[in-house]
């Protein structure tokens, strides 16, 4: 059979990038004869279609399909899908619609215009933000079609509004004539510069602008809490996330494993989230584990041998009951004055069966819950029991983790019980013991960990959840989406709250370093001047206070936006998000900045300022926009 244009008509497969496990039905679309080929090759790709579903496809152009990643296969290419299948051009707001409707009626929806995107406000009572979110949106913008099935919602939601001439031209759109300019995703960013530029048609540019901010606002958030809290603890302690059962929603737990690992964590407890970004995946078990066991009955016999390599091993030592040995490094550590008088000469024995059980199901991986019943008293002294056993057979224990109580002080004492134990059996059991870490958790956010290192806590890892990854102490970071230029003509957005005022024009924007290396200030110009110069002053001043002013001597100048799309991407993506490099460079920028400017208590403001000639400009935009008062 022949589609329209004459071409040939064969079924293909389409599936998407990360998501492996085969299509469902009705993803099998028809597609047109590809350029090039004979009869003969696209008959080769015929296959069948589940229910007998047909849509059509017509080469280089849009075509029907679930997914942004099979739509943009119509055109042959390989194009980099959102991470979340449900970012389409249909997650938007109705109202982006209806202003793209009016601008069609009034046939400006080719008008050249440029929006900015930028917050007013740094988050969290600081002086900082971390901008990401940038690899998703790229990857929106290549999969961006609407489909056939689009379109028949929203004529349907539109209620018969809007002409069909408007859905046609839904139908044809293309990002062939948008270009993007943005931030590094990673970088330490300030209120006012914009993050991204985007320049196009109105029509389209107007489009873009909830699901854009979507992909920035709670990215950007997440990886700043997530930097605050590194700087916190410092670069030696371990961060863990464990938020995804009290993140909003699965997107909201994936996401928040994401950019809190770019922003300075190490690992998360998200499985998916894991196999998705190649991110280390940590974890152990909870009070129910524990709790479960009733008996050490239920691990007597169960034996494990020794590690391989190991020195036991080496000598052909048997396998040994786990259940057993724990109990005589019980007794061992009781006939010690000095511990029996911290822990006691008594423990819960079902919290040591169900130890045992975790050892002998991880024995290179043996990492306990102490509190269930008694820090000091039981859960301590189980797990180095435990902990001392498995070292008889050359496995060296991980560590335990509180997740309750005075953290500060049980984790001090934790450590003394350790060392003490270490101290008294020998120097083999003390390296052993040295090398478990302590991990907590238990509510910690960024003023916990301020507080907990004011008080000399003993604690080596953290893990943290639900005010990582809900934000709990600002929920949102108000990102905006404004209006600059239009074809070629300057636009301002003016406030009685100074705020709210916007930097009008094309813009490009400047990070400039004083002579010891560190950001002094961020600097925006026109986009018709000079770039600052290394050794040579400029005067830099406030946007809007006429007194606040300062002449600059860059040491070093550093352009903050770049071109990413310019009418299509200006680097593959990979198929997989890398966070390697935002990870990298969240640090790095994090170092450049002055500690008073990143600090948790009274930061010192930074300041962002425009050039003397883009102040003028902004302030004759002013007075020409602003109506006249009339008094009488």
């Amino acid at each position: 059979c022949k589609a329209r244009g004459g071409g040939l008509r064969a079924w293909i497969t389409l599936r998407h990038p990360l998501h492996t496990k085969g299509v469902p039905e009705g993803l099998q679309l028809t597609g047109c004869q590809p350029a090039g080929r004979g009869a003969a090759d696209v008959s080769a790709l015929a296959t069948t279609t589940p229910g007998g579903a047909r849509r059509e496809v017509q080469q280089g152009r849009r075509c029907a399909m679930a997914s942004p990643a099979a739509a943009a296969a119509a055109d042959g290419a390989v194009h980099a899908a959102p991470t979340n299948p449900l970012v389409t051009p249909m997650l938007t707001d109705l109202y982006q619609l209806t202003m793209a409707y009016a601008y069609f009626e009034a046939g400006k929806h080719g008008d050249t215009a440029v929006f900015d995107v930028f917050f007013r406000k740094n988050p969290f009572h600081g002086e900082y933000a971390v901008f990401a979110g940038l690899d998703e949106v790229l990857r929106f913008l290549d999969s961006y079609r609407f489909s056939e099935a689009d379109l028949r919602e929203l004529r349907h939601i539109l209620g018969g509004r809007c002409s069909e001439a408007f859905f046609e031209y839904l139908a044809d759109l293309d990002l062939s004539k948008l270009k993007v300019s943005a931030v590094p995703e990673g970088s330490v960013v300030f209120p006012r510069v914009p993050l991204l530029r985007l320049e196009g048609p109105v029509g389209i540019v107007q489009l873009l602008e909830t699901t854009v901010l979507n992909l920035v606002n709670y990215a950007s958030l997440v990886v700043t809490n997530a930097a605050r809290h590194r700087q916190a603890v410092g670069p030696s302690k371990t961060l863990l996330e464990f938020g995804l059962r009290r993140a909003q929603g699965p997107d909201g737990g994936v996401s928040a494993s994401r950019y809190s690992y770019i922003g300075g964590f190490d690992a998360t407890s998200n499985v998916a989230a894991g196999a998705l970004f190649g991110m280390p995946v940590k974890g152990t078990h909870a009070h129910s584990f524990v709790s479960s066991f009733t008996s050490l009955d239920e691990v007597r016999g169960r034996e494990l041998p020794p590690a391989e390599g190991s020195a036991a091993a080496a000598v052909g030592g048997a396998p040994m009951e786990l259940a057993a040995a724990a109990l005589r490094q019980l007794e061992v550590l009781w006939s010690v004055p000095a511990l029996r008088a911290l822990v006691g000469d008594d423990t819960n024995r079902s919290e040591l069966a169900a130890f045992c059980a975790y050892a002998l199901a991880f024995p290179h991986g043996f990492l306990a819950l102490v509190d269930t019943y008694d820090t000091v008293s039981s859960g301590l002294p189980n797990f180095i029991a435990v902990a001392l056993a498995l070292h008889e057979l050359g496995y060296q224990a991980l560590g335990l983790r509180l997740d309750s109580g005075d953290l500060a002080y049980l984790s001090k004492q934790c450590r003394e019980v350790l060392s003490l134990a270490g101290q008294a059996l020998g120097a083999s059991q003390a390296a052993c013991l040295a090398r478990c870490q302590i991990v907590a958790s238990n509510d910690i956010h960024e003023d916990v960990l301020l507080s907990l290192n004011e008080q000399r806590h003993a604690i080596d890892a953290f893990g943290i959840g639900t005010h990582l990854v809900t934000c709990y102490k600002q929920p949102a970071l108000g990102c905006v989406y404004k209006l600059v230029d239009i074809n070629g003509k300057a636009r301002i957005k003016l406030s009685e709250d100074v705020e709210k005022v916007t930097i009008p024009g094309r813009k490009q924007a400047f990070r400039i370093y004083g002579k010891e290396g560190m950001a002094l200030l961020d600097l925006i110009m026109g986009e018709n001047e000079e770039p600052p110069q290394v050794g040579q002053r400029i005067l830099c001043r406030h946007p809007f206070a006429e007194s606040k002013r300062a002449y600059v001597i860059p040491s070093r100048v550093e352009r903050l936006l770049d071109t990413v799309w310019d009418g299509g991407l200006k680097e593959p993506l990979p198929a997989k998000p890398d966070l390697t490099k935002p990870k990298e460079r969240c640090h790095e920028s994090l170092s450049r900045m002055r500690t008073d400017h990143i600090r948790a208590l009274n930061p010192t403001p930074y300041k962002v300022s425009v050039s003397d000639s883009l102040y003028s400009f902004i302030h004759q935009l002013w007075l020409e926009e602003a109506p006249v008062g009339e008094l009488s």
